[in-house]
């Protein structure tokens, strides 16, 4: 994949802005193309990816924040499936020897986390809300593409984080919060949903390196090929919080508000890596309590940039 023309969804967002460095890393002469259109608009999409040529494609693009795709469930679906589907059919069409990588998620097993154990990848999906079931249902769709040699290969990354994430999710929201407080524009309570479920927590940059590894090595996997990216390290959220709340050592009141917790809210989620593992020779590099404190800093500034 060296020296070639990779397209990427997504690019501006959270995950893609960190991309950049781990493919300097592991493919320093491969180009990164942006997607300059609507994931949803199907022609301009074909004849984005017929102008650029691509050798390969990274599809991160997604409405990602689960209360977001459960307030705008059309939307969710649009982009996630929809969106996902006017990709593929194109790459299908016009680039049948370039890999698809799809982000999928480990949302999409829902259901299945009730196992109460780290799940590989042969694991049902189960989906409990709109988010896990628009990953699911594009993730699905490719696997029957890929059963017609279609050159997918599906990433379901756990949760992730790290400097730069939307305040939609529970750790930049804690940093959020515990930056305010610091800076004395929030007073010093804390407001959390459920601090008693367990995660897989993983760095994004970590992430990232996977995905330059699936992109290195990709010429040479099976069509739909699944494979989990995940810490296999439960973490209690609370504990999490508690954490940050260590580094930055201020005193604060926690109180959950009903209105943050899920309905549909899975106690243990953790997943099973093995097969990245062995198949490219994956592993974290970035300590849990780096990642805590890059995040941590990240808000710090934020918030003093707004003041």
């Amino acid at each position: 994949m060296s020296g070639r023309r990779i397209l990427v969804t997504g690019l501006s967002g959270f995950v893609g802005r960190h991309l950049p460095y781990a493919i300097d890393e592991l493919l320093p002469d491969a180009q990164l193309l942006p997607l300059p259109c609507d994931i949803t608009d199907a022609a301009a999409v074909r004849n984005a990816v017929v102008d650029l040529r691509p050798d390969a494609c990274l599809h991160l693009a997604a409405i990602a924040a689960i209360p977001i795709a459960r307030a705008e469930p059309d939307r969710a679906w649009s982009v996630n499936l929809h969106g996902t589907l006017n990709l593929a059919r194109v790459f299908r069409d016009e680039r049948p020897d370039a890999p698809f990588l799809f982000v999928s998620s480990a949302d999409a097993y829902g259901a299945s986390f009730q196992l109460g154990r780290a799940l590989d990848e042969d694991l049902p999906l189960s989906p409990m809300n709109t988010y896990g079931a628009t990953k699911a249902a594009a993730d699905l769709a490719l696997g029957a593409m890929a059963a017609e040699g279609f050159r997918a290969i599906r990433l379901r990354p756990f949760n992730h984080t790290g400097p730069g994430q939307a305040p939609d999710f529970a750790i930049p929201a804690f940093a959020r919060q515990i930056a305010l407080i610091c800076a004395g524009r929030q007073e010093p309570v804390l407001r959390t949903g459920n601090l008693a479920a367990f995660r897989d927590f993983l760095d994004v940059r970590d992430v990232c390196r996977a995905y330059a590894l699936c992109l290195k090595h990709g010429d040479r996997m099976e069509p739909g090929i699944i494979l989990n990216i995940a810490s296999g390290t439960a973490r209690r959220i609370g504990d999490v919080l508690q954490g940050l709340l260590a580094i930055s050592g201020v005193a604060v009141t926690v109180e959950a508000e009903a209105a943050r917790a899920r309905q549909t809210d899975i106690p243990l989620a953790v997943g099973n890596s093995s097969r990245l593992r062995d198949l490219l020779g994956w592993t974290q590099e970035i300590a849990w309590e780096q990642t805590l404190r890059d995040v941590l800093d990240d808000w710090t500034i934020r918030v003093a940039e707004q003041s």
